[in-house]
């Protein structure tokens, strides 16, 4: 992930107003902005949707009769003045080196659009968007096949890498030669699919040994 994402990030500090938080997502097209204390600490993001709360509330003062906790937050940020207000906190966030299938699943799970990344100390030095993830279906063909080979094959198998042929078109891997047994044709099957670029595997290896059975569990034979 670390390398798809934008590293020169925009951040704003708890005491930026209203109006300077609008005018720096409508002036950088961005949707959101992560909130950072004086040690580049993330405390929170605001979005457009905190943003927008100040429309959707305007003229409403009094809380609603059985309103809930969710409610009242929104509510609350509609009357907010600056960003420690604004924000959504705990913030949503990525580790440095966070796999990006890993960040593609939080990003879906918690319903955000961008993830700012931080380091082991909490610190922001990076974000990344859907947008971010999705460049690494456009790396090369060769690029990808050569990144398998490298760090797949050339692993996996030290002594018989180079019987194996890895064909990658648009995306799409084809591993096809022999493999001495079927636990370890799966376990390239799931590294490969790991590579970023990487849409779909094709098995078409020819392996001397089933030592698994047809749910993947390892086969185990007594003489």
């Amino acid at each position: 992930m670390d390398d798809v994402m934008t590293k020169a990030v925009v951040s704003v500090q708890p005491t930026a107003t209203y109006r300077e938080v609008v005018d720096l997502l409508i002036g950088r097209r961005f949707s959101a902005v992560p909130v950072v204390d004086g040690f580049e600490h993330v405390t929170g993001v605001i979005s457009e949707a905190d943003l927008l709360r100040k429309i959707e509330y305007a003229g409403e003062d009094a809380p609603r009769l059985f309103e809930g906790r969710r409610r009242r937050g929104e509510r609350a940020k509609a009357h907010a003045a600056t960003a420690a207000d604004l924000m959504s906190s705990p913030p949503v966030v990525a580790l440095s080196g966070t796999p990006i299938a890993a960040a593609a699943r939080v990003m879906d799970v918690e319903h955000v659009k961008r993830l700012p990344v931080v380091d082991d100390l909490g610190r922001l030095i990076g974000i990344v968007s859907r947008g971010d993830l999705l460049k690494v279906h456009l790396r090369p063909d060769d690029e990808i096949s050569a990144d398998i080979c490298r760090n797949v094959f050339d692993v996996l198998l030290p002594d018989g890498s180079e019987q194996v042929d890895v064909a990658v078109a648009e995306g799409v891997v084809r591993l096809t030669g022999p493999i001495d047994r079927r636990s370890t044709a799966n376990m390239a099957i799931r590294l490969t699919r790991q590579v970023p670029g990487v849409v779909d595997v094709i098995d078409k290896f020819n392996v001397a040994f089933q030592d698994t059975d047809t749910t993947g569990a390892s086969v185990f034979i007594v003489a």
